[in-house]
């Protein structure tokens, strides 16, 4: 495999080398806090817990080069950032490998809602991540799209994981889906790696990212930057739109076309880890959503940040994983985006429509 210059933790080609899954181990779950979507919150998925124990016993693998320990860290004190994410890239591409086997596969569907699906790669790609966390940091508490909270909440580190942001892309083969897993400290996000895939049916590759604080972003090795444009008529951006179809949904495709009539486009792409990342390489210069989930903006917040961009509340105001409206840009661009989703926001919270946070693991400490 041909290495470029690399950042200290990554070095990894476009390309993921299939092997055969082994399901990991996951703790049992602890309730949601209330302030939910009703029919979000779902029994955890019964495991088979002999394989587990195969992938306790099994070295973390990262085509990397890393002289840590793969033995389980010490509870007391702070974690390391390069460890931390050194593990959480470890993690990001056992489910990468997950879905490399899957893809151009028949896909098991189930239906979540009338319109939001689970594939069955969805559960086996986050037994994947999370055998490779709960080996490496068995303490800390896990909080993952299909099995809900895991480990010890009481922990100051809370790991993010959605294991295919993008369902609906990966059902369809369309290629906007990423994995992403990220790291909170206390609240705050401090590790994150998404691995995006891109091509199409027969001609799959993948692209990852990595950050942790104060050590830069990257993108397959290499050093990312936001773009530096300051004007929305020069502008390239990014929305989403959830499955709830409410007053939130409405304000955003009033959002989306009094975007569209400004800038130079707006696009909708279906997985907000690969927005926010997209954003932090420099490709687009914006995106916002409402309603996101803390899985689906923990790992690429991280990425975003290091890489220079900023990130908000559709109104302002500062920004939490948990928080239910996100406007997540290059930097110099913001103020003028503002103008246009603040007073949609504004209005919303008028309306009464609760912008509180959410998915707030219970007995998680924020502070």
């Amino acid at each position: 495999m041909l290495l470029v210059k690399q950042c200290p933790v990554l070095a990894c080609s476009s390309q993921l080398r299939i092997v055969p899954f082994r399901s990991g181990p996951v703790a049992p779950k602890l309730p949601w806090q209330s302030a939910c979507m009703p029919g979000c919150c779902r029994p955890p998925a019964l495991l088979n817990t002999a394989k587990h124990s195969q992938l306790l016993s099994r070295p973390l693998s990262l085509c990397a080069q890393a002289s840590s320990s793969d033995a389980p860290h010490a509870a007391s004190g702070p974690e390391p950032l390069p460890e931390l994410l050194r593990v959480a890239t470890a993690a990001a591409q056992e489910g990468a490998k997950v879905i490399s086997a899957a893809v151009d596969q028949p896909r098991k569907i189930t239906m979540k809602g009338a319109t939001d699906l689970v594939t069955e790669t969805d559960r086996l790609s986050e037994e994947a991540i999370l055998g490779v966390i709960s080996s490496a940091y068995p303490d800390h508490a896990v909080l993952g799209e299909e099995g809900g909270v895991s480990g010890n909440t009481q922990s100051e580190y809370l790991w993010v994981v959605d294991p295919i942001d993008g369902t609906t892309n990966f059902a369809h083969s369309y290629p906007s889906f990423a994995v992403s897993v990220g790291v909170l400290h206390r609240g705050t996000p401090i590790v994150g790696c998404v691995v995006e895939f891109l091509g199409g049916p027969h001609a799959w590759g993948t692209r990852t990212y990595t950050a942790h604080k104060g050590g830069g972003a990257f993108c397959n090795g290499h050093p990312i930057r936001t773009s530096t444009n300051p004007e929305v008529t020069r502008s390239l951006l990014v929305t989403g739109f959830g499955y709830d179809h409410g007053l939130a949904w409405q304000s955003n495709m009033e959002l989306f076309k009094e975007l569209t009539d400004v800038s130079q486009g707006v696009r909708r792409l279906g997985a907000a880890a690969v927005d926010l990342c997209h954003v932090a390489l420099g490709v687009v210069d914006a995106t916002w959503e409402y309603q996101l989930k803390p899985w689906d903006v923990t790992g690429g917040c991280v990425i975003l940040l290091e890489a220079g961009g900023k990130l908000t509340t559709m109104d302002g105001q500062p920004y939490s994983v948990f928080s239910r409206s996100m406007l997540a840009s290059n930097g110099p661009l913001h103020p003028q985006l503002l103008q246009y989703t603040q007073p949609k926001t504004e209005a919303l919270l008028r309306q009464g429509f609760d912008l509180s946070e959410w998915f707030v693991p219970r007995g998680y400490n924020l502070k």
